[in-house]
């Protein structure tokens, strides 16, 4: 799992402004409510509604606002159909992005999402155009505070994960992507401290960014992105600069 980062990603996000973190908490309303629409509004028989839950949670979204989403979903009051859309694309330098959203209008969504890569040295591609280089996966993050590496490592042989990182900060986990809530539920059973445990687009080569212009325009395409309201997830084989530090 080397070159994964995910877990300096969650720092930085962390470390977002509280009306950042606000849009955060609206988009995995929004997220909630497709799946108690999907699958219901009981968390026990709906796996999705519990990721969904453990994510909230993760994010410190209060309780009374996830019972306030799943409650609109379950009685009806939400009238948007969100659909799920995905695109592909490159930023400067040929980096390779890949947007997931929920939107209840593609050609609004379509629309901003080009215009930004147009905006900022990148391009809108086509389906397939980039996500030959990604491989999906359920990644777990577990916080390291003092954690024994024989002991996880025995854990996750025993929850059947596909690989482990185990770092200072925290343990990278990767799993089957149908798999990633058991092992979370697994590992959470276990005692461990689950900092994130979401489906993922991981890279299986990374792209560097050398010139400033460069690197200023890939953040402010993902700054773009992960500002809007439709767009659920960014995924990118940047190897930015914080992977050197």
């Amino acid at each position: 799992m080397s070159g994964h980062s995910k877990w300096k990603n969650i720092m930085h996000k962390k470390g977002k402004t509280d009306a950042q973190r606000a849009k955060v908490f609206t988009k995995i309303g929004r997220e909630i409510m497709v799946a108690v629409k999907e699958g219901g509004a009981d968390p026990a028989a709906n796996g999705k509604l519990r990721d969904l839950i453990a994510k909230a949670k993760q994010n410190n979204v209060p309780n009374d606002n996830i019972d306030r989403v799943i409650k609109k979903a379950a009685g009806g009051d939400d009238k948007n159909n969100y659909e799920s859309m995905v695109y592909e694309g490159y930023g400067p330098n040929g980096v390779a992005v890949i947007v997931e959203a929920l939107t209840d209008n593609k050609n609004r969504t379509a629309g901003e999402v080009r215009h930004y890569f147009d905006k900022f040295g990148g391009n809108l591609g086509t389906s397939g155009c980039v996500s030959y280089m990604f491989s999906t996966k359920g990644i777990v993050i577990l916080e390291n505070d003092g954690l024994d590496e024989e002991k996880v490592m025995e854990d996750c042989m025993e929850a059947g994960v596909e690989d482990f990182d185990f770092g200072e900060e925290a343990v990278e986990i990767e799993t089957l992507p149908a798999e990633c809530g058991d092992v979370r539920e697994f590992l959470e059973g276990k005692g461990y401290t689950v900092i994130s445990a979401e489906v993922e687009q991981v890279p299986s080569t990374y792209t560097q960014l050398t010139e400033p212009e460069h690197i200023r325009k890939m953040n402010l395409l993902l700054d773009a992105l992960e500002e809007n309201d439709d767009v659920q997830n960014v995924f990118h084989n940047w190897e930015n600069q914080d992977d050197g530090e």
